[in-house]
């Protein structure tokens, strides 16, 4: 790999990091395992892209490196770090509104395709066709998990608001 094959990839972890962490967020619904998903995306992208030497895309293989890596670590749930510590004595006071606090919960309790298609065609606004081709499924399976998650997420608000 080149000087600047490298500054390249410097250059887009740097500038999509925070994008791809935002993402993790509400995929994942926490942000410590948000930083652990970008991390690990990070580093899949990073050496996949030396391993390739293809500079091409690093957009579009580092949403879809995203998606699968959360994915396939919901697939091996018993793998899963569990956190023990102690719990502090005062709440960490909250920044968001209670709206965003619900969407994410509701969120959180979708499976996690469905949840994928969601942040995908809606966070990160990509058609229903870019979504089918990064999740290598069906448009018409995307349109399902769309039509399910969302119905999924407004039972969940109004559940809440009754």
């Amino acid at each position: 790999m080149t000087r600047g094959e490298d500054a390249v990839l410097h250059a887009f972890v740097e500038g999509r990091r925070m994008a791809l962490f935002r993402s993790a967020c509400l995929l994942c619904g926490n942000r410590d395992e948000a930083e652990d998903l970008v991390q690990t995306t990070l580093v899949k992208v990073v050496l996949g892209a030396r391993r390739h030497g293809r500079l091409d895309n690093l957009e579009a293989y580092a949403r879809k490196t995203l998606v699968n890596t959360f994915i396939s670590g919901r697939r091996r749930f018993w793998r899963r770090e569990h956190a023990y510590g102690e719990v502090p004595d005062v709440a960490e006071r909250s920044v968001d509104s209670d709206t965003g606090l619900m969407v994410r919960a509701a969120l959180a309790e979708l499976a996690p395709k469905q949840r994928a298609v969601l942040v995908l065609r809606y966070w990160e606004d990509l058609s229903v066709a870019a979504t089918a081709e990064l999740l290598g499924m069906r448009e018409s399976t995307v349109k399902s998990h769309t039509a399910r998650g969302l119905a999924a997420l407004r039972a969940a608000v109004r559940e809440e608001h009754a």
